[in-house]
């Protein structure tokens, strides 16, 4: 199974409440016509997170499954898959668009419930460090480390596929990193803890820094 990410950021002549509603509905049905297709979610950017005095990073993340990078691409070129492309422009900045390739790492297994908070990194690696080494270390050494904080109720890694380092133009991230939280209340006290330090502390070792992030709540599609 691979994860295909999107990042996505709006319009600029759509307001936040205007975009996450046609993405959910409109965009979200197109998706659902997509052959081959396992399971999407939608990651919507909190709207707290717009009173910050820097805006979102993104307004959200879609995640969408497939059995193999092959079944992805046919998907695409589908005429269901062409259409959800060409419905981008209605609600998305076409320019900003990026998307990765992944396979999905369950490094602290956990139920998702209703009303859960997610965290959102964009991981780069390390300048110079090589390819394999950075997953390697990210998947076997910081993984089980971050998942020692205790209020953390999930936590997967999403890779890169080593196929994605090959093309052209190399990958728009090497991975993204996704922590569940039961609210945006215990998300702020993982901070205060020795694990979480310790974990923060690590990243220099592997990471280009800082980390973009969003704080989002999951739309499931499919």
């Amino acid at each position: 199974m691979i994860k295909v990410i999107y990042f996505f950021n709006r319009r600029p002549d759509l307001s936040v409440e205007d975009f996450q509603k046609y993405w959910g509905t409109t965009h979200a049905d197109r998706v659902r016509q997509i052959p081959g297709v396992k399971r999407c979610v939608q990651c919507h950017t909190l709207l707290s997170g717009y009173s910050r005095p820097s805006p979102p990073v993104l307004d959200g993340v879609e995640e969408i499954s497939f059995k193999s990078t092959a079944d992805f691409k046919w998907g695409l070129q589908t005429p269901a898959g062409e259409a959800a492309m060409a419905d981008l422009p209605n609600f998305v900045r076409l320019d900003r668009v990026r998307h990765i390739i992944t396979e999905e790492t369950e490094i602290k297994p956990g139920a998702v419930r209703e009303g859960m908070v997610k965290n959102i990194e964009l991981v780069t690696r390390k300048q110079r460090m090589p390819i394999a080494e950075f997953h390697a270390y990210w998947r076997d050494f910081h993984g089980p480390l971050a998942a020692k904080i205790d209020v953390i109720q999930r936590y997967v890694q999403s890779h890169t596929l080593m196929e994605e380092y090959e093309k052209e133009m190399p990958p728009a991230y090497d991975g993204v990193a996704e922590t569940w939280f039961v609210d945006t209340a215990a998300m702020r006290l993982s901070a205060t803890m020795p694990e979480y330090a310790a974990t923060r502390a690590d990243e220099k070792n592997f990471l280009t820094e800082p980390l973009p992030f969003i704080i989002t709540r999951e739309a499931v599609i499919i």
